[in-house]
């Protein structure tokens, strides 16, 4: 009775992914974090004015005062206001990044685990070469040479990203390449077309969906770090990396204009590094439990 039992659970259809991600402990708390977060950035940059009072880029008092209700920047802007108003931007951008790294990396996952051989090789190496450079140098080395525009900056993080997703999806389509309905639609003269986007690109969603969320967690990072090094987005624009930069030097005497923007930061990102950690633990477990 057991052993049926087990068998009928096994030829079951799987549960959908979000259901086998909620279910984990780190799924639940990554959910919500990243939930009350992107309600926070946009709601933020919607009615920041509405629930302070000030518009973000209004000057309400004297530099690092009390004024309002976490007290002012070094521009004697309300600290409050940019900070519900500065995620928005920041997760704009990472978000840009992350699907242009995830929709190279996968192409060119895809086309390396499937195609093997000479284009593999080729691939690869060129991903090593990428891989050589710490992504925070890389970027910055290219903005050293052209001129820091937005799209610049989202393009070279997107291209960053690519390699690491490469190699991942790679593995991952290797290993299904060897499966045997992949040998048989081969072996029916199967369109190379069809059996990459009908048989293996399915079976690849939740490790897509795993690197996307452990992609955007470093796109945040990265673009926070360059926003406080100063060659990523640019005043008077709220951003969270930014207003650590700018307030920095009263952390002391007025430590809200950098503690807040590191909370938000810190939070959004342990969000969605948990989420990715859970979607990648639920993927693992779907995975053992059909093979």
């Amino acid at each position: 009775m057991r052993r049926q039992q087990s068998l009928q659970a096994s030829a079951a259809p799987p549960r959908p992914l979000i259901r086998r991600v909620w279910q984990q402990p780190s799924g639940k708390v990554g959910m919500v974090l990243t939930a009350i977060m992107l309600v926070i950035a946009v709601g933020g940059y919607l009615f920041a004015d509405v629930i302070t009072g000030h518009y973000p880029t209004d000057v309400i008092g004297q530099p690092f005062d009390s004024a309002g209700i976490a007290g002012t920047d070094i521009q004697g802007r309300s600290v409050a206001s940019r900070v519900l108003a500065g995620g928005l931007t920041l997760l704009g951008y990472s978000l840009v990044a992350t699907i242009i790294g995830l929709a190279l990396g996968t192409v060119l996952g895809l086309l390396a685990g499937y195609l093997g051989g000479v284009i593999d090789w080729i691939i690869m190496r060129v991903n090593d070469v990428v891989l050589v450079f710490p992504a925070l140098v890389l970027v910055l080395l290219v903005i050293a040479v052209f001129d820091p525009a937005a799209w610049i900056i989202v393009l070279v993080l997107g291209l960053v990203h690519a390699p690491w997703v490469a190699r991942r999806i790679r593995n991952t389509v290797r290993s299904i390449t060897s499966q045997d309905y992949i040998l048989a639609a081969r072996m029916y003269v199967t369109s190379h077309w069809t059996i990459l986007t009908r048989e293996i690109l399915p079976q690849i969603t939740g490790r897509l969906a795993a690197e996307f969320a452990l992609r955007l967690t470093y796109s945040i990072g990265l673009m926070a770090s360059l926003s406080f090094l100063g060659v990523g987005i640019q005043p008077p624009t709220p951003d969270w990396g930014l207003m650590i930069k700018e307030n920095l030097v009263a952390l002391t005497s007025q430590p809200w204009g950098v503690l807040l923007p590191i909370i938000a930061i810190a939070l959004l990102t342990t969000g969605t590094r948990l989420l990715a950690h859970a979607i990648a633990q639920a993927t693992a477990l779907t995975a053992k439990h059909t093979s």
